[in-house]
């Protein structure tokens, strides 16, 4: 895994050969953001998870990002951002269910200082404890 500051930009899922391809759509609408804010939520060490599963028909899977002023200057939240990006490339787009909103939600000093492998795994877990129970 290579963070992110050493990747180039753009959300487009690097998909392995011989597996069906996969595409992460960016929400943009506010109110996309509060829909998968007042969903499930999953809390992990360097970042919060909001998921929800659309019903709507569409199979498309929505990715949004995150980064309050909490989380420090304009510098950090892009970093933040930049990180999640790259996570939602690497974990998400292989894990996501079709048809679902996912919100990753910087947390202050964690997302920009936490160990990218453990953001990996982080995400990893967040998805798992979403989609317990449910197919």
């Amino acid at each position: 895994m290579t963070p992110p500051e050493t990747q180039g930009q753009g959300i487009a899922a690097e998909v392995p050969a011989g597996s069906p391809a996969v595409s992460l759509c960016v929400l943009q609408k506010r109110a996309a953001f509060l829909k998968a804010a007042s969903a499930r939520r999953q809390g992990t060490g360097g970042f919060l998870l909001q998921a929800r599963d659309r019903t709507d028909g569409d199979p498309a899977i929505r990715v949004g990002f995150t980064a309050s002023k909490k989380i420090g200057n304009a510098v950090l939240r892009n970093r933040a951002k930049r990180r999640l990006r790259a996570l939602a490339r690497e974990v998400l787009a292989p894990r996501a269910q079709a048809g679902w909103d996912y919100v990753l939600v910087a947390r202050p000093d964690a997302t920009v200082s936490r160990p990218y492998g453990d953001l990996c795994a982080d995400l990893q877990q967040a998805l798992a404890a979403v989609h317990r129970g449910r197919a």
